[in-house]
């Protein structure tokens, strides 16, 4: 089933800025996706804006480099850069506080913008988020080091999911496979993950300190069967660092915890935003 939800541009930091928005309620929600092959606002946040959106005012950007956003003519991308371009995205859009909700890199994005700007942020909702030193497992070398091809789409996707049926979704499998094949986006996200991929991994990570110094209400989803991030090595560690927060742990669930426990997730969201 094709989803429309409606596409928008925005300039900021004179990065032209692409992002999704829907809704009109009260309480804003930004989206921020993840960091694999293909992804955008829409691939990441297709199941989720319509449902959010139906009592919420609701925007997911594309972050630098990915999606339609701008792309770096020299390809530094750096978490300087991508904290930076959110906070100016949250500002742009929202005079008041947003409910900020991170998956995988983007739960760390969300984390680096609550420690410097807590001000812009009433809560935080974080999916297999990153943002703790750990090894990088190889989970995650396969898939920041993803070479483009029909075959590998289909078995990052198998890897993300706990459930056969998400792997075998042709139309995600085919929308992902052609948006990493686009050049300029094949260049970025071969630029942002070089190796060794650690460094980019310690990168994203605060440190323990500020992750206690956030004191943001903020609710983590895990997949208990995430083979991309452990829960083990990244949000049993955040639960215990951050002040206000509480964790939620699905069962037979990877990585991907918006489509394979779409009606759930979103019913917690829903619930801990009001």
């Amino acid at each position: 089933m094709t989803t429309t939800i409606m596409s928008k541009f925005i300039n900021i930091n004179g990065i032209k800025t692409h992002y999704h928005e829907e809704g009109s309620g009260t309480k804003k929600i930004v989206l921020i996706h993840g960091s694999g092959p293909g992804v955008s606002a829409f691939a990441n946040w297709r199941l989720i804006i319509p449902r959010l959106s139906l009592t919420n005012h609701v925007f997911a950007p594309d972050i630098i480099g990915f999606g339609e956003t701008d792309k770096l003519s020299g390809h530094k991308y750096t978490v300087d850069l991508w904290v930076d371009h959110l906070i100016g995205f949250i500002e742009a859009i929202s005079d008041e506080p947003v409910y900020l909700v991170g998956n995988s890199m983007g739960g760390a994005l969300a984390l680096h913008v609550a420690y410097r700007k807590p001000e812009i942020v009433e809560k935080l909702i974080l999916m297999g988020s990153v943002g703790v030193k750990y090894p990088i497992t190889e989970g995650l070398e396969q898939v920041w080091g993803y070479e483009p091809s029909i075959e590998s789409m289909r078995n990052l996707i198998k890897l993300f999911s706990y459930d056969e049926k998400a792997a075998n979704n042709e139309e995600l499998v085919r929308l992902r496979y052609e948006a990493s094949i686009k050049e300029d986006i094949k260049e970025a996200f071969k630029a942002m993950f070089p190796e060794p991929r650690q460094e980019k991994l310690d990168e994203l990570a605060l440190s323990d300190e500020q992750i206690r110094r956030i004191e943001v209400p903020t609710l983590l989803f895990h997949g208990l069967n995430d083979k991309v991030i452990p829960i083990e090595k990244t949000s049993y560690r955040l639960i215990e660092l951050l002040p206000h927060a509480e964790l939620h742990v699905f069962n037979e669930c990877g990585h991907w915890t918006q489509i394979e426990k779409t009606e759930p997730f979103v019913n917690n969201i829903l619930t801990f935003i009001n």
